[in-house]
């Protein structure tokens, strides 16, 4: 029990240095936003081609399929998204 304290007691006067090296920063958050941008793209046409993939193959009773695809395109855009946000957090 008394390691486990000192543990504790050592871990919160530790720091760690979470700044960049210096002149990163700016190249670092040019690439992380066109990455961004990038796979928001990609995800607005995915969408756009489950859509027109559901509408052609509606005549030929393959809605379902189509919509397990939007389903994975959607789910792909959440994950983006939540990866979007964690990095904006962390900046």
């Amino acid at each position: 029990m008394m390691l486990v304290h000192h543990l504790v007691t050592e871990l919160n006067t530790m720091t760690l240095p979470l700044d960049a090296p210096p002149g990163v920063q700016p190249g670092l958050d040019k690439v992380l936003g066109w990455v961004k941008w990038i796979a928001y793209s990609v995800c607005t046409l995915g969408i756009l081609i489950a859509g027109g993939m559901m509408a052609v193959g509606q005549r030929r009773g393959e809605g379902g399929e189509h919509a397990a695809r939007l389903g994975w395109v959607l789910a792909a855009c959440i994950v983006i998204g939540a990866a979007t946000a964690l990095v904006d957090a962390l900046k």
